[in-house]
């Protein structure tokens, strides 16, 4: 399962990609914790990978939104994104992972990559949100509602909805559901918010060269 928004998709396509099904709409998934509200900040001019074996989250909602910044040139940027909310979800075996390209005294492209959750304990997040553009996976929701408006998503001390100040029309197509269960999990995304983000065996390291997740 997959579905593709990528960063310079026009509206008018990325409003044929969030069409009223859940194989082609269910983009959720995973990502580092940015420490504030989607809205809030100015997002990089780099998306980044991020493959899990598997995410298991709770009252789930989804949206269409705009993820705004620069390039890493200093141009205005400005992308469709799927936004994903979770009460609390857990994660299996996270491998994040981004590219640096051409950076100066020969240095080149550099990978950081970041693993979490690989041994007994699973990565938790609670209050999660995710930017995404693009995602490949397995899925199973349990009572989901399709085609929802934005704007009628409940938002209180325990479920999700449309995040404070985020760039989404209330009466756009949303959808929701109490559970979500993803495998195999591959995506690139903008960027990712979280209330708690726990990261048990974490492992950061900087690569020589173009090694991402997947």
């Amino acid at each position: 399962m997959g579905s593709q928004v990528r960063g310079g998709t026009r509206w008018k396509r990325f409003a044929l990609v969030m069409v009223p099904s859940v194989a082609a709409t269910a983009a959720v998934g995973i990502g580092l914790a940015q420490g504030a509200l989607a809205a809030s900040f100015s997002v990089s001019g780099q998306e980044f990978k991020v493959k899990a074996k598997e995410l298991e989250g709770w009252d789930f909602v989804q949206y269409g939104s705009v993820a705004s910044g620069k390039t890493l040139d200093g141009k205005a940027q400005h992308a469709p994104v799927a936004v994903s909310g979770f009460s609390k979800a857990y994660i299996t075996n996270m491998c994040q992972s981004v590219v640096t390209p051409n950076l100066p005294f020969g240095l080149g492209n550099v990978t950081l990559q970041l693993t979490a959750g690989t041994g007994e304990e699973k990565v938790y997040a609670k209050d999660l949100y995710l930017d995404v553009s693009e995602l490949g996976a397995d899925a199973t929701f349990k009572n989901i509602d399709i085609g929802v408006a934005a704007g009628s998503l409940p938002k209180d001390d325990t479920k999700p909805g449309i995040q404070p100040g985020t760039q989404a029309n209330p009466n756009g197509f949303s959808q929701r559901a109490d559970k979500a269960l993803l495998t195999n999990v591959e995506q690139k995304a903008w960027a990712t918010t979280a209330g708690t983000f726990k990261l048990p065996d974490l492992s950061l390291k900087l690569v020589s060269g173009v090694k991402e997740c997947y």
